[in-house]
């Protein structure tokens, strides 16, 4: 028998305790620096000021968490749905590569903030524009991604399916997409952070309604803590869309990231 004795804690689990002790520091930091500069709440207010703030302004502010929420996980979706197709279309075709993708290199270069009152004139303020700037901002990660990951597909793969008598078709559904599955996920990670950034963006410029409009107010009234409160519940949504992005990578993908796993534990 073995005299080794199993750890209290598993390594996933000191991970994610060390996680939660860093965040806890890093935001007693910046009380203890706050306090020690004594820094105007002009310039950067205190974390206990801004938890103050959500607490007392939160039912006022949910309504805002919501409808921000909503637009953009809608633009979201949609531009994950359109940046899938459209990847598959130039991952598959070098021809589609060749005229598609420069076009859309040169629409993602545009400031997305030029676009809004393009979005605004076509459908008014509310809540369209910042659905569509969403969508818009988080369509190019993932096209470029799942193309990569078509294009990487072995060729001896595709030979021996092509003997074997499968179709272009075959190949693109059986091999080509799981095999871009890893390509995917990565880009929806970065694809829900850009959607954060276009709602908020159109928020501020074109509606009346969403944390964006509630922080360009606050903003006008030198209310910074409020500001910060905003910021803050930004951060948190965009966490947790992150993570939910993250359980599905690990159900769906679990063989691409089986040796990553073993290596951090």
């Amino acid at each position: 028998m073995s005299d080794e004795k199993k750890p209290l804690l598993s390594p996933k689990t000191k991970r994610y305790i060390l996680s939660v002790l860093a965040l806890a520091g890093f935001f007693l930091l910046w009380e203890v620096i706050c306090l020690a500069t004594g820094v105007s709440d002009l310039v950067l207010p205190r974390p206990s000021q801004i938890a103050a703030v959500l607490v007392e302004k939160m039912p006022l502010l949910w309504p805002h968490t919501v409808q921000t929420l909503y637009t953009t996980v809608t633009g979201f979706v949609l531009g994950v749905l359109v940046g899938i197709v459209l990847g598959m279309i130039i991952g598959s075709s070098r021809l589609a590569y060749d005229v598609a993708y420069p076009l859309l290199v040169g629409f993602s270069s545009i400031p997305k903030v030029a676009v809004v009152p393009i979005f605004v004139v076509w459908f008014g303020a509310g809540t369209m524009p910042a659905i569509l700037t969403s969508l818009v901002i988080s369509i190019f990660p993932v096209v470029v991604n799942v193309a990569t990951g078509l294009a990487n597909t072995e060729p001896e793969l595709e030979d021996v399916l092509k003997v074997l008598g499968a179709s272009k078709r075959d190949v693109l559904w059986n091999v080509g997409l799981p095999r871009a599955l890893p390509y995917l996920f990565a880009s929806l990670k970065i694809a829900i952070t850009l959607s954060f950034v276009g709602t908020v963006l159109s928020e501020t410029v074109a509606a009346n309604k969403g944390i964006g409009n509630v922080m360009m107010i606050a903003s006008g009234n030198f209310d910074v803590p409020l500001v910060f409160a905003g910021l803050f519940i930004l951060a948190v949504l965009g966490v947790a869309l992150y993570a939910v992005s993250a359980l599905i990578e690990v159900r769906l993908t679990g063989w691409a990231q089986r040796k990553n796993d073993m290596a951090m534990a």
